[in-house]
């Protein structure tokens, strides 16, 4: 794993993102890692090549929002995305993990052994959830 500072976003850096949010708001989110004091952007390394990002916000020393992660297509399925949050859960020690997700992702925060919470509709026909992971 490897902290992104890059002043311009890399063509699969770029896409990962756009996974995980949507694409008119990469370049806004991006700007925000690179220069917000309390927000870091992390990348997968898999044979040179970043395979998937993970970005966090600080809401304390010990306590971080998962703003994005994505892995590739290519690379799904074969504990990538476990790999960064264990990776960002023990570099900063942390005690408190929480992630807003859709269906689409829900189970993956699951099986990590986040505990789930419905928040309902925020939109029509979209349920959102809480994905919330402590230390006991």
């Amino acid at each position: 794993m490897k902290e992104i500072k890059s002043i311009s976003i890399e063509p699969n850096v770029r896409e990962l993102l756009s996974f995980a949010t949507s694409e008119k708001n990469v370049e806004k989110e991006y700007e925000l890692y690179m220069h917000s004091p309390v927000r870091e952007l992390y990348g997968y390394d898999l044979e040179d090549e970043i395979v998937g990002c993970i970005g966090i916000e600080f809401l304390s020393p010990n306590r971080c929002e998962i703003k994005h992660i994505a892995v590739s297509q290519t690379h799904r399925g074969v504990s990538i995305g476990s790999k960064m949050i264990s990776f960002i859960w023990e570099k900063y020690s942390l005690s408190f993990m929480f992630a807003e997700t859709d269906k689409d992702a829900v189970n993956f925060y699951k099986n990590y052994g986040f505990k789930i919470t419905s928040l309902g509709e925020k939109c029509p026909g979209v349920e959102r959830f809480q994905c919330i992971l402590k230390s006991c």
